[in-house]
């Protein structure tokens, strides 16, 4: 099972969750959870380790209730609802295959971001601020153009099937 998958599995994603994890406030509130987590690995010398595992804990909750606190968007037709559009595309890739092209370029960029994080996490463990820095920006720079192959994924697959289709309105 992929990490992505694994992911979606974790957070007990259904119809309902993904339907209001399309709002934009969903959406745009979890860049916030990268620089918190951080933020809590970096102060484990001021706070100590169990202060910054309880911060830690309190933004694996944040992660699992942000899709559901906000109430679903009246339109998809924005970015932000065709990006988790092409998260469930991209999800259900072996159900309804993906074109090679966007398989690829989704990997990369996964792969660029999850490298991005794990040096950002590093250097906030080792209160590197450059390393911090320079891991954080590649996470946001991965999962940023992650986000926008996937509206285009989206775009592209959305006539796949009528379960893709059905999830537009407004």
């Amino acid at each position: 099972m992929s990490v992505a998958r694994w992911l979606a599995r974790a957070h007990a994603m259904d119809e309902a969750t993904w339907a209001r994890h399309a709002s934009p406030w969903s959406v745009w509130t979890r860049f916030a959870t990268l620089p918190a987590i951080l933020l809590a690995v970096w102060l484990h010398t001021s706070v100590g380790w169990g202060w910054s595992l309880a911060a830690l804990l309190l933004l694996a909750a944040w992660t699992w209730a942000n899709p559901r606190l906000f109430p679903p968007p009246r339109r998809t037709d924005r970015w932000s609802a065709r990006a988790v559009f092409g998260e469930r595309v991209w999800l259900a890739r072996r159900e309804v295959p993906i074109p090679p092209h966007h398989a690829r370029a989704a990997a990369i960029l996964s792969a660029l971001a999850g490298i991005g994080g794990a040096v950002a996490l590093v250097g906030a463990a080792l209160n590197d601020l450059a390393a911090t820095l320079a891991g954080g920006l590649l996470a946001y720079l991965g999962k940023m153009w992650f986000l926008d192959r996937m509206v285009w994924l989206y775009q592209d697959m959305r006539d796949a099937s009528p379960a893709y289709r059905a999830w537009e309105h407004g």
